[in-house]
């Protein structure tokens, strides 16, 4: 595991020279909140790092429900009882394993490891503009239905789950990078990541915090390249 900290934010990166997968605790006045749970074997680390800080993880947010960022939400529920789990209304369906579409979305099939025995019920659904603590809620749809990410409003970190990816190549979601190609192939509606990439670099982040990749420190120019590149390769295939 590999630990960055920025301002309030730190990043554990679980396999980062392998398969990075990333989760982040964010430090508050009153605890630790914890954005991702990453996978079933990072459960350990989370809880020794935020042993670290001396204070508790009170609050467990999700960017969305795939099995590679609730990985060890069941574990943490167990060694913390006290904690609030939150997820966006949208992706409460995937956490409990359904992939089943909502009346007026694209018909498009829900991609990706939407994990089937996660045991743990969320305590609040998030809605868009919600704050969480210093968290700014954003509705980044696209990924995932309900994919969510988080401004801290105190550094204007920005923590975007798979909406962007730096793993393989700094890209949108769903523009596939062939060094790294999982993050795109488990995207469920190019057009929706799309435009949610151009919501989230419009709030020209001071860091860029992403689910898979490092963290990158005034991304705002490499957000729009990875947008228009994107852009670009949906025309070709439409």
């Amino acid at each position: 595991m590999k630990k960055t900290t920025v301002h309030q934010v730190t990043q554990l990166a679980f396999l980062p020279r392998l398969f990075p997968v990333n989760v982040y605790l964010v430090e508050e006045n009153d605890g630790l909140t914890l954005i991702d749970a990453g996978m079933p074997f990072s459960l350990k680390g989370i809880l020794k790092a935020a042993q670290s800080f001396g204070k508790p993880i009170t609050r467990i947010v999700l960017t969305h429900a795939h099995g590679d960022h609730v990985g060890a939400l069941d574990g943490l529920k167990e060694a913390i009882p006290d904690v609030k789990v939150y997820i966006s209304r949208r992706d409460q369906a995937l956490l409990a394993g359904s992939r089943a579409l909502e009346e007026g979305e694209p018909q498009m099939p829900i991609k990706g490891d939407v994990p089937k025995k996660i045991r743990t019920k969320p305590d609040h659904l998030i809605a868009d503009g919600e704050r969480i603590g210093s968290l700014q809620a954003i509705a980044s749809p696209g990924h995932t239905p309900g994919h969510m990410a988080f401004l801290d409003t105190r550094s204007q970190v920005l923590i975007v789950g798979d909406a962007f990816q730096v793993r393989g190549g700094m890209a949108v979601s769903g523009h596939v990078q062939p060094l790294f190609p999982f993050p795109a192939m488990a995207t469920w509606n190019r057009d929706a990541a799309l435009n949610s990439a151009r919501r989230l670099a419009e709030l020209q982040p001071s860091y860029l915090a992403v689910g898979h990749g490092h963290m990158l420190k005034q991304p705002h120019e490499a957000m729009i390249r990875a947008i228009q590149r994107a852009e670009a390769a949906f025309r070709e295939v439409k």
